[in-house]
């Protein structure tokens, strides 16, 4: 019995530092400690997203920022994997691509957008370069880890009785790698919605 009431205590406070902050935010604004052309109250917030939820502006917009975010993810993630893969798995392709991602990797991806901008317009197409280029390094780094730190007992095997490299890549380096590819992929995709806003 006293489980569930510290459980449920829990949950309150959960709840209450939200709650308490937009309580407090409605109050201060209210008393006039904010401008609300710049700090709108949470009931001015309400009311403009039943407004545009009405008008049907929010469903375009909405749709317009989806399309973004998974064209960019999935054009970014594709050859992320792939090249991610082939570094593992071979020693030259690691040596032509580890200098590009270590010098390009901590690049703020966002101060990339001037650039984006006038090489591909002020359209979607900025914007979906600019996700692209922010999935792509969490995923290529988390899938050429993930594929490097398989042990080498797999490979040793493989070699041993006389697997292709096709098949060592099929059966060993994808299936191995696959954890920390998700992984990335759950970075990515946190990312991509972060650099579009």
């Amino acid at each position: 019995m006293s489980l569930d009431v510290e459980k449920l205590k829990a949950k309150g406070l959960y709840f209450l530092s939200p709650i308490g902050l937009l309580i407090l935010w409605q109050v201060l604004i209210m008393a006039g400690l904010g401008d609300r052309r710049f700090i709108p109250a949470p009931t001015d917030i309400v009311a403009s997203f039943i407004d545009i939820t009405r008008t049907g502006e929010l469903k375009d917009h909405v749709s317009a920022t989806l399309w973004r975010v998974f064209a960019g993810f999935f054009l970014g993630t594709i050859p992320a994997i792939c090249i991610g893969l082939m570094m593992a798995m071979f020693r030259p392709v690691r040596i032509f691509f580890d200098p590009l991602i270590a010098s390009l990797f901590p690049i703020p991806k966002i101060a990339l957008m001037p650039l984006l901008l006038l090489a591909f317009g002020f359209g979607d197409a900025s914007k979906i370069a600019l996700v692209v280029t922010a999935v792509f390094f969490p995923v290529v780094v988390n899938t050429y880890v993930g594929a490097a730190n398989i042990e080498k007992i797999y490979w040793d095997v493989a070699r041993n009785f006389g697997a292709t490299q096709w098949m060592v890549f099929r059966r060993i380096v994808f299936f191995g790698a696959l954890p920390m590819i998700f992984a990335g992929l759950r970075i990515a995709l946190a990312v991509s919605f972060i650099v579009l806003v």
